[in-house]
């Protein structure tokens, strides 16, 4: 059988996502399943293409074929007005052939992201990134109560999905229950994936 992967694809401005997105690959691979952790390109505010087609540094930009060949999802905006961020939502918007070959049918997934203030739109953005994932046919898993730092948690966390708010300690470094709610997350989608590809 063809080598699986949990997908985390991200964007992050100021670092607090990308924290994120490497809570979650730590508990995905204490699970056992590999992971890729891609990025997308900022967008121009002009009609121009003003990036590189291989990033300077830190993670590669995601493709379509990363996306056609996970196994599963991990979905990380930071939140833009209560949506996705653009240079995301750009990228999401190119998947239209993906959508109707139904290539990401069947595939586990969630969302996370990161606000600037508590109650900035976390919920919302997780919903606006979910419903992508479902247009897309995948099969959507949150964050539950089992995961007792959910419980626990002052700021960051949502059963919607893993989260960070910066003003709570003034950085974009997760609180311990924030990394353990999203390490959590990761861990538990690697049974998914696994049950899905038995």
């Amino acid at each position: 059988m063809e080598n699986k992967y949990l997908l985390i694809l991200f964007y992050s401005a100021g670092g607090s996502v990308r924290n994120l997105a490497h809570a979650i690959a730590d508990g995905a691979e204490s699970g056992g399943v590999e992971v890729k952790i891609r990025t997308v390109p900022k967008v121009s505010a002009v009609s121009e293409a003003t990036e590189s087609k291989i990033p300077d540094q830190d993670e590669v930009y995601c493709t379509k074929e990363d996306l056609i060949n996970c196994s599963g999802l991990a979905l990380g905006s930071p939140t833009r007005f209560g949506s996705m961020a653009a240079p995301m939502k750009y990228f999401l918007d190119t998947t239209g052939d993906l959508w109707a070959a139904n290539a990401l049918e069947g595939i586990p997934g969630f969302a996370f992201t990161s606000t600037s203030s508590m109650h900035g739109g976390q919920e919302s953005t997780l919903y606006n990134l979910i419903t992508y994932m479902l247009h897309h046919g995948m099969i959507i898993h949150g964050t539950p109560y089992s995961i007792k730092e959910l419980g626990e948690t002052q700021s960051g966390g949502t059963p919607y999905g893993p989260s960070h708010v910066e003003s709570v300690n003034n950085s974009n470094s997760l609180t311990p229950e924030e990394y353990l709610i999203a390490k959590e997350t990761g861990k538990r989608i690697t049974n998914l994936i696994k049950v899905f590809n038995a």
